[in-house]
């Protein structure tokens, strides 16, 4: 206690004011820097959302996961800048750091590599949520698209979880791509019976159905002549909901307008020959 009476600390102040005002002035810079930082941060990972959720092409988990790295780059640059102003040499934390991120990265390749990929999926959108895909040899209806896997339903309501870089690397055949599909269908008839009737009675039955289109013009052509029937294809086209439904309303409509005609449709059978 003597000793801590006898130190003039008047003097001890007036010879450290100096270095104290500078580590004070360094420490507010510091804390200012820091608080400006994060607002700015926060603020671009902000616009960066908005400007995102604007754009058609953009999904908004892809906006989100974009805001998400302008906010954490913004927030270690001002770390960064704070450690540097308050006279902390950041050079080795940087070098940490990046040497972090490098490990990081090549422990989780496939993660990493499933998030490129979904990202490319929601920026090119080459399918989308509701439309029916084949992707990785499985076709499905798709149910959710994230960063690191799409989700699918299969027809008869079977999960199916498809690593985006596989989905994205492989042959993607998207049913729901355009507005309108052709449909093929295959009608075969007996050499006996007439093919320009039996092509009039499947026109009339196809454009007698409301749902087929107009443009572009559905065709009736023979397209083989088999060992045991006459082929004949038929190809309306029509908005693509309604594939399924029209392919199964013809196919029925047909068979009973050729029944009415008095047109048969060959099909294999066997004769019993009894000898004696």
């Amino acid at each position: 206690m003597d000793f801590l009476n006898n130190i003039d600390w008047q003097a001890q102040f007036e010879e450290h004011w100096p270095a104290l005002a500078g580590y004070g002035l360094k420490a507010l810079g510091a804390f200012l820097v820091l608080i400006i930082g994060l607002r700015i941060s926060g603020a671009m990972a902000s616009f960066v959302r908005k400007q995102a959720i604007k754009r058609p092409n953009i999904d908004e988990t892809l906006g989100s996961f974009f805001a998400s790295l302008v906010r954490w780059f913004m927030t270690a640059a001002t770390l960064i800048a704070a450690l540097q102003l308050f006279g902390v040499q950041a050079t080795s934390f940087v070098a940490i750091l990046g040497a972090m991120t490098l490990a990081i990265g090549l422990s989780l390749q496939g993660a990493l590599g499933n998030i490129a990929s979904g990202i490319m999926i929601m920026l090119f959108r080459p399918y989308g949520v509701g439309q029916y895909i084949e992707v990785a040899s499985v076709g499905g209806t798709v149910k959710e698209i994230n960063l690191f896997q799409t989700i699918l339903a299969t027809p008869d309501n079977v999960q199916v979880i498809v690593p985006n870089s596989q989905a994205i690397d492989g042959i993607i055949k998207n049913y729901a791509g355009y507005p309108t599909r052709r449909i093929d269908l295959v009608f075969g008839i007996d050499y006996g019976d007439g093919m320009e009737n039996a092509m009039n009675v499947i026109e009339s039955v196809i454009k007698a159905d409301t749902r087929v289109l107009a443009d572009p013009a559905p065709v009736v052509r023979v397209s083989e002549l088999n060992s045991s029937s006459v082929d004949i294809i038929a190809r309306p086209w029509v908005k693509t909901p309604d594939y399924w439904e029209v392919r199964w309303a013809l196919i029925q409509n047909v068979k009973n307008a050729l029944d009415e005609a008095g047109i048969s449709i060959p099909y294999p059978h066997q004769v019993n020959v009894n000898k004696e």
